[in-house]
């Protein structure tokens, strides 16, 4: 399906898309309301395959991105059409297959322990409840390959990439660099900032914005955590050392690809068939608390309510967490809670105050409501701290980008009369260091510590000569300046070894974005006329 739907970040809503939207034009044709469902369909499968999740129920697509999915699949489904791209029963037979053993499926259905899904179960377990037929399922496997057809006719030119311009891109990327490097801080130049209650009300005033809270809602919640239950679900698993071995058998060191022997593998399968089981007792546990939460209030003849969840917890010996309000964005602070934690808990209000429990990967939980805290703009009074010490870092950051810049115009004159680059950099009092040798492949580089990111490093190479220094660099920090002593011989021999994969990989690279290139270009023409351009 191209490049992928596009996952917009949680909160944005539940991506119900509104069908009297559905209208407008693909290459001369107009929607239809047929076509359109055909793809709504397509889409969804298409979430289910490679997530594990109907996309109309991923907390994560927003009803906009879902809809720009399904017209984006409209307009290469018509295109796949018109180009007369064919796709045989055979090839969809092997195909549906695979998507039938896909890891994502099997997940979604808790089936982890089989190879495949049997397609009646696949129909009665899994399309009909949502709506959908074996048919709709079909058309989405021939959609799909149609369209991976159509991938591969318009990123056909990215393939023509020759063994020399592999082994020069080869080069680019992998070839290291000895480099010094001169930073300038924010955390050097605080002392010299002046605070004053007068400066830090105007700062306040200025970037008051900045400091309004969001929507929060705080909880308390007894957690079930699936560690406390590890010694009975072992006892429970009396074949245990048989689903290993049956594991093992079918999977063999893929089953876990961290494992680097047969026993350390299926010591590892063995851990997480027992966490699983744990985490099914812990929610046991937790479904009977809740129940019993819920007797109370019924008892009473009223609605559930905190105190009750408070009241039942402490019969049962069982500890109450209350953490910080959070917001909707970040979820609680002071414990990783699983994102369903964060979504249940702002679907709380004061008539429905109690959560079903909610399962993570470590423990299942049972929450009640405490409060809902609007958003707001807190007072100066209450964080006048935190703002005095922005107002002085801002300025430090002003102040250190300002010394190097004018660093850097006393650099040019030093070197220019003849001094080297550590010669110049003593000359006006500043230290340079010097990194490891590394190149444009290169994924981390410690000493950068925090002072800039390996990016921005990157980009400073990209511009500059050997046996040059960059021009002063801005970063969230401060900034820096970096001085390129040489390109260092690449290994001739790894390089030999390297370059076929490279060579691949390479091709594949510019396959995709070749296609990418023409599929932007396209639907910025064919969806000019539909609700994804128009936003209607």
């Amino acid at each position: 399906m191209g490049s992928g739907p596009a996952r917009q970040g949680a909160g944005g809503g539940r991506g119900v898309v509104d069908t009297n939207k559905v209208w407008g034009t693909i290459y001369g044709k107009k929607v239809t309301m047929d076509d359109y469902e055909r793809l709504r369909r397509d889409v969804n499968l298409y979430f289910l395959f490679n997530y594990g999740v109907w996309a109309d129920r991923d907390p994560n697509v927003t009803q906009q991105s879902l809809q720009q999915e399904i017209y984006i699949r409209l307009m290469m489904y018509q295109k796949a059409k018109a180009l007369g791209i064919h796709v045989n029963d055979s090839q969809v037979a092997q195909a549906a297959a695979a998507h039938l053993r896909s890891p994502q499926l099997l997940r979604a259905l808790g089936a982890g322990n089989q190879s495949s899904v049997p397609f009646s179960v696949f129909v009665s377990q899994v399309l009909v409840p949502a709506g959908l037929t074996g048919a709709d399922f079909e058309n989405y496997v021939r959609d799909d390959l149609a369209i991976n057809e159509l991938q591969l006719t318009y990123g056909l030119p990215g393939l023509l990439v020759t063994p020399q311009e592999a082994a020069v891109e080869y080069m680019r990327q992998y070839q290291e660099m000895s480099a010094q490097i001169v930073f300038f801080s924010a955390s050097n130049y605080l002392s010299r900032i002046p605070v004053s209650p007068q400066d830090v009300g105007f700062y306040y005033t200025n970037y008051m914005a900045n400091y309004r809270l969001p929507d929060r809602v705080q909880v308390s919640c007894v957690e079930f955590s699936a560690s406390n239950y590890l010694g009975q679900a072992e006892k429970e698993l009396t074949n245990l050392d048989s689903q290993v071995t049956a594991l093992f058998t079918q999977y063999g060191m893929q089953a876990t690809p961290d494992a680097k022997t047969p026993e350390e593998a299926k010591t590892e399968i063995r851990k997480e068939l027992v966490r699983r089981q744990a985490l099914t007792d812990a929610a046991q546990q937790a479904g009977d608390f809740a129940q019993v939460v819920f007797n109370v209030s019924s008892s009473a003849n009223k609605p559930a309510s905190a105190s009750d969840l408070y009241s039942v917890a402490r019969q049962k010996g069982l500890r109450i967490e209350t953490p910080a309000p959070f917001s909707a964005e970040y979820g609680p602070e002071d414990f990783a809670a699983p994102a369903a934690f964060t979504r249940q808990a702002f679907e709380l209000s004061t008539g429905s105050p109690l959560a079903e429990p909610v399962a993570g990967p470590d423990g299942v939980y049972v929450m009640a409501l405490v409060t809902n805290l609007p958003t707001e703009i807190p007072p100066l009074s209450e964080i006048r701290g935190k703002v005095a010490s922005d107002m002085q870092l801002q300025e430090a950051i002003i102040l250190a980008q300002r010394t190097g810049t004018n660093f850097v115009h006393n650099l040019f004159l030093q070197m220019a009369a003849g001094k080297s680059f550590t010669a110049a950099c003593v000359a006006v009092g500043a230290e340079p260091q010097m990194l490891p040798p590394f190149s444009l492949s290169t994924q981390e580089l410690p000493e950068l510590n925090g002072h800039a990111t390996l990016n921005q490093v990157k980009q400073a190479v990209v511009s500059t000569p050997p046996g040059m220094a960059s021009g002063f660099m801005p970063t969230d920090d401060g900034g820096f300046v970096l001085y390129v002593q040489s390109h260092m011989p690449i290994d001739q021999s790894k390089m030999a070894t390297d370059l076929p994969q490279f060579t691949a990989e390479l091709r594949q690279q510019r396959q995709s974005q070749t296609f990418n290139d023409w599929y932007l270009r396209e639907a910025n023409r064919e969806l000019r006329d539909t609700p994804v351009a128009r936003g209607k």
